[in-house]
């Protein structure tokens, strides 16, 4: 009775444990934010301040605690900090258009540094679909990532391809800005988005996702395979083994 809290306790809280991260760091700044702004009536401003405190804690306890940087706290503050300073630019339509891309290249050169420095930011939202939220995918990804090189490069090629899909987001929202009518932008600035998205997905997914996918996979396997091994050799007659 008293061995089996802790073996279901591990089983049920993986998934919630593998999405805790993006949670803390990105969905509640990001709900805070709106919820201040839309719900409260805040102004941007005094929204995005109060929406960055949590990110602020998080970034200085991971230097106090582990001298780590926590990349996710720290990129929503940098989110906050550059929709703080685009919040002051003031001028014509066109202008308005071209800064609401700034938050994106934000992000897509944070994530893009990231995954040059061998720390790639969308790990934390990459792993729990790959390991399927299970103690033994995490374990096995753990493994591949402190001990699989192609793992590791297709672990930094998925950062890679998100990052340059919002720069070139931003790069096209901005060009069109200039280039084409006002009227125009105002509802393709969300299709370019969308259409950057749903392409990161699919080519991430299916060059990164997919594959580290499948490494994750055989690794359960041939760890699951290794203790059924040792019991038919150790059931094995001696004269047999020798």
């Amino acid at each position: 009775m008293g061995q089996d809290r802790p073996v279901t306790a591990e089983r049920s809280n993986p998934l919630l444990q593998s999405f805790l991260p993006l949670l803390v760091d990105v969905g509640i700044p990001l709900g805070s934010y709106y919820a201040l702004s839309a719900g409260f009536g805040l102004g941007t401003v005094a929204a995005l301040g109060w929406s960055s405190v949590l990110p602020a804690l998080r970034t200085v306890w991971g230097l106090v605690r582990s001298r780590r940087v926590n990349g996710l706290a720290l990129l929503m503050l940098l989110v906050n900090a550059a929709g703080l300073a685009l919040s002051t630019m003031t001028g014509d339509a066109r202008l308005m258009l071209a800064k609401d891309s700034g938050v994106s290249s934000v992000v897509g050169i944070a994530i893009l540094l990231s995954a040059r420095t061998g720390r790639p930011l969308m790990t934390t939202g990459l792993k729990p679909w790959v390991t399927k939220g299970t103690a033994e995918g995490t374990a096995a990804w753990d493994r591949l990532s402190a001990g699989s090189a192609p793992f590791r490069r297709a672990e930094r090629r998925f950062s890679a391809i998100w990052g340059s899909a919002l720069l070139a987001e931003c790069a096209a929202r901005i060009a069109g800005a200039y280039t084409l009518p006002v009227d125009t932008m105002v509802w393709l600035g969300t299709v370019i988005l969308v259409v950057a998205v749903l392409v990161a997905m699919v080519v991430a997914g299916g060059s990164c996702a997919d594959p580290m996918e499948k490494m994750v996979g055989a690794e359960v396997a041939a760890r699951a395979a290794e203790p059924d091994a040792a019991e038919s050799v150790a059931g094995m007659p001696v004269g047999t083994l020798a």
